[in-house]
């Protein structure tokens, strides 16, 4: 099996079509095509349905993709651990994360970085943390900064960051306001302003109120903290948030308050990585400069 068939099936299972995919990789469509009929030919199992219209992957295909991409990715990781060695840390750094991660201040670290090691090309994707996780292992991403969502396994690694509580947020003028503590008992009837599902907040959330066996709705949903802030203020709904999101500048105007649950709420954030044999020099670079700046770059 070459390198160059596994290259050239992720690209067509990227793009699901040959054309566009040949044009990225700058080879032929005949090309292109006979290279995936070589790979099939050694698997002895067909990898895509092809149409007219559009190529979708089999069952086959499907199990390839994963282990292709896994493959990729550590290659991409030795021919970096070479040059590391001879120096030169070059390269991609392919980094995930939430927004607002509890125990590092990323646009911070990344010019950090940046300034050490100006030949590494930064990549930055922002998703949710299962999403993020499910890049990391399957080789996508190199590391990512997230909410801890699984548990560690042959793929996947986790290295605490932080962690700390959850609180609610509210309208000054909100009747629980003036409240010394929030159960989730107590809010089953509010509105709730969140994240989508995927998020860490979100799933620590849906977390404590599934262990206090009460039911939420949550009527406004957001994909970043701004907004989630500004629909508190307006009074639209009230939130549960890490602790951290309540001293943003914008979150001066409203009322924090500690919330409770029936078993300790911790929101916990880690940096996800793959298998120290498998951490590219890049992520390994990064998670060094992060531990010696842990209080500020």
């Amino acid at each position: 099996m070459e390198l160059r068939h596994l290259q050239h099936f992720v690209a067509v299972a990227e793009d699901r079509h040959f054309t566009r995919a040949a044009e990225r990789l700058m080879v032929s469509q005949s090309g292109l095509s006979s290279s995936i009929r070589a790979l099939e030919r050694e698997l002895q199992a067909p990898l895509f349905v092809r149409t007219t219209r559009r190529v979708t992957l089999t069952e086959a295909g499907r199990a390839l993709f994963v282990e292709a991409e896994r493959i990729l990715a550590q290659v991409r990781s030795a021919h970096d651990a070479v040059a590391a060695v001879q120096g030169v840390l070059r390269g991609t750094l392919s980094l995930g994360t939430e927004q607002c991660i509890a125990g590092v201040h990323c646009a911070k670290l990344l010019a950090a970085f940046r300034r050490r090691h100006p030949d590494v090309e930064i990549r930055l994707r922002q998703a949710g943390s299962e999403a993020l996780a499910e890049e990391v292992a399957a080789g996508r991403l190199d590391l990512a900064f997230a909410v801890r969502t699984r548990a560690d396994s042959e793929h996947l690694r986790s290295v605490p960051l932080a962690g700390e509580p959850m609180t609610v947020l509210c309208h000054p003028e909100h009747r629980l306001a003036t409240a010394a503590v929030v159960t989730p008992e107590e809010l089953g009837e509010e509105a709730f302003v969140d994240f989508h599902p995927d998020w860490g907040p979100r799933r620590t959330t849906d977390a404590a109120f599934a262990a206090a066996g009460v039911q939420r709705t949550v009527t406004l949903e957001v994909n970043d903290v701004h907004s989630l802030l500004e629909l508190v203020h307006e009074g639209l709904g009230i939130a549960v948030v890490p602790r951290h999101f309540g001293l943003k500048r914008e979150a001066r105007a409203l009322t924090a308050l500690p919330f409770k649950g029936p078993v300790e709420t911790s929101y916990e954030t880690v940096a996800m990585l793959p298998p120290p044999e498998a951490t590219s020099p890049a992520a390994r670079a990064l998670m060094t400069l992060l531990d010696t700046s842990r209080d500020g770059v």
